[in-house]
């Protein structure tokens, strides 16, 4: 059915000024993506946990799909040796077809692209126009400031607290995919639902 798993896109740094945990921890994804026969759907970097990423998924037999701006492009930070390389005008049409290859969101740690990512397809589902599996890896608590202002939302009465699970924050890579093994979706109430 519509719960099935073929390809997960992945949302991850494109720096490479960051701890080793961080490139072993993108490794051990990619090794783990490829074995299950999951395709990568990625930024189509090749620099940072991005590029590792895909590297790792293609050396272990699984298949790619970049997807990257022409102006990334030309700059010559894409990654050319991806199954299939996808170029689009700008960021906005890339996110789309992004959004639209994967059965599942995962965020690696990342910067600003990926906070803004990550909190686009929650946004969606919040919304109702996905209901597709969201986590990301919280690695070190590297996500823990995000929960705690989504949280911090909630108190306050600026989100309902039925939305703290449109995403996972996952410890470590195998929590990671046995919440997407398990996951079930669920229908949440519209936003603007009166009754509370």
């Amino acid at each position: 059915g519509a719960d099935v798993i073929a390809a997960v896109t992945v949302f991850c740094g494109s720096s490479n000024h960051v701890d080793a945990k961080y490139f072993d921890a993108a490794r051990e994804l990619g090794e783990k993506l490829a074995r299950r026969r999951w395709r990568l759907v990625y930024g189509g970097g090749s620099v940072g946990l991005m590029g590792e990423l895909a590297r790792t998924v293609l050396a272990h037999g699984g298949a790619v799909t970049g997807v990257i701006p022409k102006a990334l492009l030309d700059l010559g930070v894409g990654e050319t040796t991806v199954t299939e390389l996808v170029v689009t005008e700008g960021l906005r049409d890339r996110k789309a077809i992004m959004d639209s290859r994967g059965d599942a969101f995962v965020a690696l740690p990342g910067g600003m692209g990926t906070f803004e990512e990550i909190l686009e397809v929650m946004t969606l589902k919040q919304l109702g126009y996905h209901r597709k599996r969201v986590t990301v890896l919280d690695h070190d608590g590297y996500y823990e400031p995000l929960w705690t202002q989504i949280q911090r939302g909630i108190d306050l009465g600026f989100i309902k607290a039925e939305y703290l699970d449109v995403w996972y924050p996952a410890p470590d890579v195998d929590a990671l995919l046995r919440y997407l093994d398990a996951y079930r979706p669920h229908d949440y109430r519209l936003k603007w639902d009166s009754a509370r």
